[in-house]
């Protein structure tokens, strides 16, 4: 049977021994559910978003789904046979009003900025096989984030998808072509998914408030 080595931080480690937590069992059973969640988002095409959401988008805000909706038309002019990162980071900077882009300011990132270094990526990006196009559909990295962004939000408590969870799932999956949003003060990526946590669970936390003086 092939090994997957999984890395902890010290001090969950040392939890985790302490607990005598059976890890082996423990992740096999979480990556059952992580594979059949990715697949379910994979092999999900976005028809009409306008509709209430079902299936693996019933927990994506009213915003989540109007940033998704563009994705999708930039996917298609760009001629990509599957959605990418790089189109749902793109969307959500076009989009102008989401949450998202609050964290990335919270992280004294513009933007604007965002969307020159996008622009720059995908231009210097290889074309991939349109065989079976279908841009309705997430690719690879895509739906990792997208399941990332999953994760991210249960982790916080949160039982809906919003934007600033997507952003945490594009920053915490390395292989797309948006990647981590870069710092244009020393043009390098940004610090690690973990640092990005409390800036979306304050955001987060603004706007309920302001909803709830509403």
């Amino acid at each position: 049977m092939p090994k997957i080595n999984v890395y902890l931080p010290d001090d969950l480690a040392e939890a985790v021994k302490e607990a005598g937590v059976p890890v082996s069992a423990v992740c096999q059973r979480a990556l059952e559910l992580a594979v059949r969640r990715v697949t379910t988002i994979r092999e999900t095409p976005l028809a009409d978003l306008d509709d209430e959401p079902t299936g693996a988008l019933a927990h994506f805000t009213a915003r989540t789904r109007t940033v998704l909706k563009p994705a999708v038309e930039r996917a298609r002019e760009a001629g990509a046979p599957r959605m990418g990162t790089e189109h749902l980071l793109g969307a959500m900077v076009d989009e102008g009003t989401n949450l998202a882009l609050h964290v990335l300011r919270a992280m004294e990132i513009e933007p604007e900025q965002v969307g020159r270094d996008l622009a720059r990526r995908q231009s210097e990006a290889q074309g991939t096989d349109p065989t079976d196009s279908d841009p309705r559909r997430f690719d690879g990295p895509a739906a990792n984030a997208m399941e990332l962004a999953v994760t991210e939000a249960i982790s916080l408590g949160h039982n809906y998808i919003g934007c600033e969870h997507v952003l945490l799932g594009l920053v915490a999956e390395p292989d797309g072509v948006a990647g981590p949003p870069c710092s244009p003060q020393s043009w390098t990526p940004a610090p690690e998914a973990s640092c990005w946590k409390e800036p979306v669970r304050a955001t987060s936390l603004s706007a309920s408030s302001r909803r709830s003086a509403s």
